[in-house]
């Protein structure tokens, strides 16, 4: 008996570039585009084992849990890392990192997360991205949860590593993601002798065995199912207009606060301006503990895309994810009248 997803063609070579080159067009890049056989935790942490070399300095912007990843991957690669930290409820200040990388010349390496879900703050990346170019490091972003929800380009931003994922705005999969590389990125890669080689991580890898063989030969067996459903998210978007789609998400975002304000809640972030369009955060009232409200909410209707702040705002954080197809005003206002009816019925 024939299945449609389970009897597949073998996905080919040029199938598998095509897609990479809609996702370099998604990007409006002219840089390589490498997509990942894994979730974009692999291409993350294979760009900073290659990117980062032992023994050099790093400046790691932490605005949430991500963030903080981020230095811990750096740490054990031999690396020297300088947090930067800003409060979760905020962005990341430009003249922080400037002021950094002036006070630490010997900085060769930022890494930086675009759009924090879990914490709900975004960061004015082309502006970092002028102080990092200036400064001659190597720039990686963490732009998983941007991409498709606010404007990215990584080519004009001076981003030398750029990582996406699919399971966000671009309301795709999760077991697929992708990475532009400029010529800079390769150049640094190939000349840390503690890059993976051989390994799931290794860039290097699709470089030789993939790219400069001119994508004739696949260096793994290709995830089918994954490439088919980033390419149907692909299409998606070209036949939506990436404009729209992102208007889609600022117009979820911008009402999901309009309509906390309306039942006294609290943003999280306290300026719009730096508040993410894939993710809203809300701060429950006091003595309302929040791991509760969303338990009751989601008792109520298990769809709504509502979940409790991680660690230490698990008590006090809500948040209102509103990517893919959440990004819509039927489900903005379902979360906030079922969030409404859960803080009536715990309030003391």
């Amino acid at each position: 008996m024939t299945h449609p997803l389970l009897d597949l063609a073998p996905l080919t070579a040029g199938h598998f570039a095509a897609v990479e080159r809609r996702v370099a067009s998604l990007l409006a890049t002219e840089h390589d585009v490498v997509v990942m056989q894994g979730e974009a935790l692999l291409p993350l942490e294979g760009c900073i084992r290659g990117g980062a070399r032992p023994g050099s300095t790093a400046l790691n912007v932490v605005t949430g849990p991500y963030g903080q990843t981020f230095g811990n991957w750096l740490r054990d690669s031999g690396v020297k890392v300088i947090d930067l930290s800003a409060p979760f409820n905020t962005a990341v200040a430009t003249e922080e990192v400037e002021r950094a990388l002036a006070t630490h010349p010997e900085i060769d390496f930022v890494s930086l997360v675009h759009a924090e879900a879990a914490t709900g703050n975004t960061n004015p990346v082309a502006e970092i991205g002028e102080v990092v170019r200036a400064h001659g490091a190597l720039f990686m972003l963490d732009a998983v949860a941007s991409v498709a929800a606010e404007p990215l380009l990584p080519d004009a931003w001076g981003v030398d590593l750029c990582v996406i994922g699919g399971q966000k705005a671009m309301g795709g999969p999760a077991g697929v993601s992708a990475v532009s590389v400029s010529p800079y990125a390769w150049e640094r890669l190939a000349a840390n002798p503690r890059a993976p080689r051989r390994s799931y991580l290794s860039l290097l890898d699709w470089k030789e065995r993939w790219i400069d063989g001119g994508r004739k030969a696949l260096p793994h067996a290709p995830a089918q199912l994954e490439m088919l459903a980033l390419e149907a998210c692909l299409e998606r978007i070209e036949a939506d207009g990436l404009d729209a789609v992102m208007a889609r998400h600022a117009d979820a975002a911008a009402a999901t606060r309009a309509g906390a304000a309306a039942a006294s809640l609290q943003p999280f972030v306290r300026e719009a301006s730096a508040a993410a369009p894939v993710a809203t955060t809300l701060r429950t009232p006091a003595r309302v503990d929040a791991t509760a409200v969303v338990a009751k909410a989601l008792a109520a209707d298990p769809s709504l895309p509502l979940v409790a702040g991680g660690g230490a705002l698990a008590a006090e954080m809500i948040r209102v994810n509103h990517y893919g197809a959440d990004a819509n005003p039927d489900v903005v206002r379902a979360s906030l009248a079922a969030l409404g009816a859960a803080i009536g019925e715990l309030r003391p």
